[in-house]
């Protein structure tokens, strides 16, 4: 019977790889063994050369940098007990239980040094005698291997953000970087860094219309504001440095209002006529340099100035100016409004305020008899400026011009008003640098009129008269042609202690005195067509005494007073 068995040639070794085969095909835990036999000892085969084993032939597969391993744990512990060979066991153990799993953390040694003790337990059992089965898992790992040492720039790129590039690429780009100029490369740099750095300024106005600005800025890319010089209803002045010529010049910043925005656009319109008609500024009026618009703020560039007569004069406790120099710059103001008006163009905005010395440089002295310091400016040389209110003959004139204190009495009527209400102007101008103050110190139209007729006398009736009849106003200021005022009112009380004759007020009665206060009752006529004109002002009397060096332009003496028809002569216009 035992004969019958041995024949087929079974032993106990090909049982145990029938039962491991099927184990393995179908994870069926095999049965304990029912006798341990020692397996016959195995020759080690030597690879002839040339060939290389199997082990050789697939190596163990390495391990990806910065990748994650995706295969199972079932499936590297496959892999390994094919990858290796060891046939040298004594016994065969159980079915290897699987892997406890733990909530710890284990390091990569550790749980390396475990699979390789799993791994020799589990090995040593399993023939190398090549299956079907081993033919299909073998091709699986040759592609799993060819996978896994393939490149995948996609991981390396997320795992190497900043340093992934190929060999050509990064070497390219390092020798086109050495080969720009080294120039070059530090002005990208920069350049890159002052982009970064760098915003654009924002442009903000405040509730009035103002520019916000700050010291330091740079309008138009070319001026710097270095300070404030003044603020006005139209804007602000401002000292700027023009940073091509290096030079400092005074900018006018209008508000970003239409209707000042307007009188702007015909300010730099008159200025231009002004320029094509007086090139050199021989007639004594500001030079407009450059002019732009700045978000909506007309923005105008003159010359840098001094102070004006006024804010002079409120720095000197409105000590009034010698009357030497009150000559000199009443002959340059009356000089340069005839200029204007010889053009065709009224100023209607003269007083102390636009009328700028060049350099308003002082000497200081201590007077006695009123116990404090006296300045004394040291050039009365002035420059007319402010020409925003301007208007020639042919365009639209408005009924009210002129600043309330230097306004003509035809304005305040709405009589109509032309040249004439300039010398109106530079009269009152005259009065305040002689005597320090205002001589009408009012806000209402009444205790204007009011004034007038207590310093110069009786408003004419045909002025009153016209007013009553002609005046578009609904306030009439005349009833029968006599002012209509109370003299006994508070206003009325006011008025007559405040307000005297006009040669009263004179400091001295000497001929230079006399002389000037001469010329200011002829400026201060009421009827516009008796009032003085500026050609036969420059030939008063006044003026016989003033240095040749402070003439501007000589005025012949031997022409006639009469009719001023000479003066308003032109030439040519500056009317557009």
């Amino acid at each position: 019977m035992f004969s019958t068995i041995t024949q087929p040639n079974l032993t106990w070794q090909t049982i145990v790889q029938l039962v491991g085969g099927i184990w393995k095909r179908f994870s069926i835990p095999r049965p304990p063994p029912l006798l341990a036999l020692p397996a016959p000892p195995i020759k080690p085969t030597t690879a002839p050369e040339g060939k290389t084993t199997q082990k050789d032939e697939m190596p163990r597969t390495r391990r990806r940098h910065n990748s994650r391993d995706r295969s199972s744990a079932g499936t590297r512990d496959k892999r390994r007990r094919l990858d290796t060979g060891d046939h040298s066991p004594h016994l065969i153990p159980e079915a290897p239980s699987p892997p406890r799993i733990t909530k710890t953390h284990h390091t990569r040694s550790a749980a390396k040094r475990r699979r390789h003790e799993l791994d020799a337990n589990t090995s040593s059992h399993i023939s190398k005698e090549p299956t079907f089965d081993d033919s299909i898992s073998s091709r699986r790992r040759k592609e799993r291997s060819k996978r896994s040492h393939r490149k995948s720039p996609a991981s390396s790129r997320r795992q190497h953000k900043y340093r992934y590039r190929d060999e050509t690429s990064h070497s390219s780009s390092r020798r086109r970087h050495r080969d720009r100029p080294k120039d070059e490369r530090d002005s990208g740099r920069n350049n890159r860094q002052s982009q970064s750095k760098t915003a654009k300024p924002v442009i903000q106005d405040d509730a009035d219309g103002h520019l916000i600005y700050h010291t330091g800025d740079i309008l138009h890319h070319r001026y710097k504001i270095m300070a404030t010089l003044g603020e006005g209803t139209f804007g602000r002045v401002v000292k700027v440095k023009d940073m091509e010529r290096d030079y400092c010049m005074a900018l006018k910043i209008i508000k970003n209002v239409e209707k000042y925005r307007e009188a702007a656009k015909l300010e730099i319109n008159a200025l231009e006529k002004i320029a094509q008609k007086d090139p050199h500024g021989d007639h004594l009026c500001v030079k407009m340099i450059d002019w732009f618009d700045y978000h909506g703020h007309m923005c105008i560039v003159f010359e840098m100035l001094g102070l004006s007569v006024f804010d002079f004069l409120r720095e000197n406790n409105y000590e009034p100016y010698p009357l030497d120099q009150v000559r000199h710059m009443a002959y340059q103001l009356c000089y340069s409004v005839k200029f204007l008006h010889d053009s065709r163009l009224t100023h209607t905005d003269l007083k102390p305020e636009n009328i700028l010395f060049v350099d308003s440089d002082y000497t200081a002295h201590y007077n006695h008899k009123i116990n404090r310091e006296v300045r004394r400016v040291k050039n009365t040389d002035v420059r007319l400026i402010d020409f925003g209110s301007a208007t020639f003959d042919h365009e639209h004139h408005s009924t009210i011009v002129s600043t309330r204190h230097y306004r003509a009495p035809e304005v305040i009527l709405e009589l109509g008003w032309s040249q004439p209400c300039d010398v109106w102007s530079i009269g009152c101008i005259l009065f305040e640098l002689y005597l320090g103050i205002t001589l009408f110190q009012t806000h209402d139209n009444r205790e204007h009129l009011a004034m007038m007729e207590r310093i110069l006398g009786q408003i004419p009736y045909r002025m009153a008269r016209n007013h009553t009849l002609y005046s578009k106003t609904k306030t009439k200021y005349f009833y029968h042609g006599k002012l209509d005022w109370d003299e006994k009112s508070s206003a009325g009380r006011y008025v007559r202690d405040h307000c005297k004759p006009l040669f009263l007020c004179q400091l001295s009665d000497s001929e230079d005195h006399c002389e000037l206060f001469s010329l200011i009752k002829k400026m201060l006529e009421y009827e516009p067509s008796s009032r003085i004109t500026l050609g036969e002002a420059l030939r008063h009397p006044f003026f016989d005494r003033l240095p040749p060096h402070h003439r501007v332009g000589e005025v012949s003496n031997k022409q006639p007073l009469s009719s001023g028809s000479s003066s308003r002569e032109r030439s040519h216009s500056l009317s557009r």
